[in-house]
């Protein structure tokens, strides 16, 4: 019986690695995008079990090769994400403190109430810029009373549907906007932060629905919102950083595509993963919370912050102004037929209603 079973075991595992190639919208199917590293492991033990456990065999032949080749195209996604590949945005050299943001990002999740270990964790590490998701009347009021004689500039969008959002700077904002880009209760925040330099650097914060069963059936308005400001990058070239809760994993489909349409780099691949969620269940965590930037930035440091009570971790990045690395760092290039794909998508999103 054992060999029927491992054998079994390798065939789900092989499915569910095939599921997620399919190029379909519906939730299942994306779903298969985010556990990759928990496929990699279980297709690593089951290839272990079928050569240690089975005798020399059919079962084991089996398992063991479709374990193994399972194991092997997911470590293809998951690898550019480990130390062992080349940084995509470069370390910092001697930075000017003047040209320096530091952000510090964080999902609070709407009904924590610990707002004192993510007010302490910004005490004690200073960002020049906090971004809240999830926030709401509650925890605005705790924010600005722990935060309104450092952060002098701030954009409050408190919402109990589990997306508002908040931002506060010490920098001065410029040009700020609230937009709700695909669906009519989904904010995202548009900005410009004048460095100490007197340089000035654009910013979006975004939070798009995910996939998800009480979310929504599919991926396709999390999509556009994402290719909608990808897009935009490409369309107003500038020093630009995008931060929040993309709901999304860094090596899925989508994102991706973002990079390569927005041309945003992302400061984690060569350096690790940074999985913030889920913060409760360290079998299942993978990275939800990003920080993407063009090519006009070098990083000094990034780090995943201990956990706030929320279901995500705070996660605090470093980045230095170069403008002279522009060019020196290789950009993601979209092709043509990426980018006219790009646009449908945005079209389908804003058209298409949400079934509730």
């Amino acid at each position: 019986m054992l060999g029927p079973l491992v054998g079994i075991i390798a065939l789900l595992l092989f499915l569910a690695t095939l599921i997620a190639r399919i190029h379909l919208r519906w939730w299942f199917v994306r779903s298969f995008e985010f556990p990759r590293v928990q496929l990699a492991i279980a297709a690593f033990a089951n290839t272990v079990a079928a050569l240690v456990l089975l005798d020399p065999g059919a079962w084991r032949a089996g398992a063991g090769t479709l374990s193994l080749v399972t194991l092997l195209i997911q470590v293809v996604y998951i690898l550019p994400w480990t130390r062992v590949w080349p940084v995509e945005v470069k370390s910092a050299c001697e930075p000017e403190p003047a040209r320096v943001i530091t952000l510090l990002i964080s999902n609070v999740l709407t009904p924590n109430r610990q707002s004192d270990k993510l007010i302490a964790a910004i005490k004690a590490h200073q960002p020049d810029i906090v971004i809240t998701l999830e926030s709401d009347d509650w925890w605005q009021a705790r924010l600005d009373e722990s935060l309104g004689e450092s952060y002098f500039h701030s954009v409050k969008v408190p919402l109990d549907n589990l997306y508002g959002m908040h931002l506060y700077s010490r920098l001065p904002l410029e040009g700020t906007e609230v937009k709700w880009l695909i669906q009519e209760d989904i904010p995202s925040i548009h900005t410009y932060v004048t460095l100490e330099s007197g340089e000035r650097i654009r910013l979006y914060a975004v939070h798009p629905r995910p996939p998800a069963p009480s979310e929504s059936e599919k991926s396709l308005w999390r999509d556009a919102e994402l290719l909608w400001v990808g897009q935009e990058i490409h369309e107003k070239p500038a020093p630009t950083l995008v931060a929040g809760d993309l709901n999304d994993v860094a090596w899925s489909r989508t994102t991706r595509r973002f990079c390569r349409v927005g041309g945003m780099l992302d400061p984690r691949r060569g350096r690790g993963m940074f999985s913030t969620f889920h913060a409760h269940y360290p079998m299942l965590r993978w990275p939800l919370d990003h920080i993407f930037v063009t090519e006009h930035f070098t990083l000094m440091d990034m780090q995943r912050l201990a956990e706030i009570g929320s279901d995500h971790f705070p996660i605090l990045a470093s980045f230095c102004y170069c403008p002279a690395e522009q060019g020196e760092q290789e950009t993601p290039q979209a092709s043509e037929e990426e980018r006219e794909e790009a646009e449908e998508t945005i079209r389908e999103g804003q058209t298409e209603k949400q079934q509730r």
